[in-house]
């Protein structure tokens, strides 16, 4: 049957190998159990029925991807999105978190239209690589910034906008603690660094009296607090039009680049450089978003973690259900998952913002009219704590001095267009 449903065989794979690769997938990204409900729940969201959401997106994602796309690759409720969830959208534009919930709805809903009509390739190939690197780097120091306010390590200051914290503290030497052995960890190659790190600071902090230990296993909590309860109609609010889209770019780049970048590590891609079955696996990644939604989570994507399984030798879907079984698995760990403190998935946060920001090299920067557009786009997710707000400047800068510089050659149809509405907002529109 294995065999029937994977074509095991013609992969040159056997299910040792799939399992093996499963759970070493599974381990480099189980961290998000723990950590997206720790960022969601600041919303005000049940922080167990995000927890169970959570799991539950993933599973749903991974098994389509696995058992329709037959792709060894892996999907959760994706990093940086879900801190433009809470911070941005809930708590700097002050929407509520089921309208949030109806805007990821919206975005996954975009993205399966995009998906069936074939267009994504235009879209993607159309967005200059430079603001793709840019948009990275910038969820990256978004990223940062969160996990170096939550461990006290930036505090606000009335002079200076931002200022040095208290580095003395318990909690500040668990979060750095914690930072450096996941970079440890992670330089020596060592499976499930992330989820080490935080597990490592979570019990030095329960040996320091810092934290009570609730138990080890138990029923999965209620979901009925979250599920089901998006709010479409308050989504389809002209001010969320910048939000649905910066849920739906990030989600596209990030799913692309995943994708091609796993095909490319795993042999996956035909004789022609392209990956087959690319529609199947786009659509996954969109229904996933759309079901997680439901749940009540932020937008699920595919994750470049799925590379570690494929460097296992993780070659067909059956590596993905395996991943989506120990997702599964996972429900009945809520009491583990709820003892963990902020300051000790801060460090996460902090290394995954280390790799987000690595595209910059990619950067030409002897090209200012490239360089600069992306720099733009970087620095001002951070520093309007947006998202959003970094994609549009982004935009309007590379237009703006693409047509100054005459480079109009450069310039396309979708860009131009992009940066117009983005303009017409800022001008109509408030710019939170």
């Amino acid at each position: 049957m294995l065999e029937r449903l994977f074509q095991l065989k013609a992969h040159g794979t056997d299910v040792r190998k799939e399992v093996v690769a499963g759970i070493t997938t599974f381990l480099t990204m189980a961290y998000i159990i723990v950590v997206n409900p720790s960022i969601l729940s600041s919303t005000g969201m049940d922080f167990g029925a995000v927890f169970v959401a959570t799991c539950l997106a993933a599973v749903i994602g991974t098994l389509i991807m696995g058992l329709w796309a037959n792709y060894p690759i892996a999907l959760a409720p994706g990093m940086g999105l879900n801190a433009f969830f809470s911070f941005t959208v809930v708590g700097s534009m002050g929407y509520s978190w089921q309208v949030a919930l109806g805007a990821v709805f919206l975005s996954g809903f975009l993205f399966f239209l995009l998906s069936i009509f074939r267009v994504r390739e235009w879209i993607i190939n159309s967005i200059p690589m430079s603001l793709r690197f840019g948009i990275s780097a910038g969820i990256g120091f978004f990223l940062a910034l969160i996990a170096l306010k939550n461990a006290g390590i930036v505090v606000d200051h009335p002079a200076t906008l931002v200022g040095l914290g208290e580095l003395k503290g318990a909690e500040s030497l668990l979060f750095f603690g914690g930072f450096l052995l996941i970079c440890a960890l992670s330089f020596r190659q060592v499976t499930g660094a992330v989820m080490i790190g935080i597990i490592a600071v979570t019990g030095a902090a329960m040996a320091m009296g810092m934290v009570e230990y609730k138990g080890f296993i138990s029923a999965p909590p209620s979901l009925a607090p979250t599920f089901m309860q998006l709010d479409l109609a308050g989504a389809l609010n002209v001010g969320m039009i910048s939000v649905v889209f910066a849920f739906l770019f990030v989600d596209l780049f990030d799913t692309s680049g995943t994708l091609i970048g796993a095909a490319q590590r795993g042999g996956l891609l035909d004789k022609d450089g392209k990956l087959p079955r690319l529609g199947r696996a786009l659509m996954s990644d969109s229904v996933a978003t759309m079901s997680g939604a439901a749940l009540g989570t932020s937008t699920t994507t595919s994750y470049i973690e799925s590379t570690a399984g494929i460097s296992a030798g993780g070659r067909t879907g059956l590596t993905a259900v395996v991943v989506a079984a120990l997702f599964l698995a996972c429900l009945l760990l809520s009491p583990i998952a709820s003892i963990i403190p902020p300051y000790a998935t801060a460090p996460a946060l902090l290394y995954v913002a280390v790799l987000m920001t690595s595209g910059l090299k990619l950067i030409d920067w002897d090209d200012i009219t490239e360089a600069a557009p992306a720099v733009v786009t970087a620095l001002m997710m951070p520093l309007t704590f947006s998202i959003a707000n970094g994609i549009a400047l982004g935009f309007i800068t590379y237009a703006i001095l693409k047509a100054l510089s005459g480079r109009w050659p450069d310039l396309n149809a979708s860009v131009v267009i992009i940066a117009v509405v983005f303009i017409l907002k800022f001008i109509f529109l408030d710019v939170a």
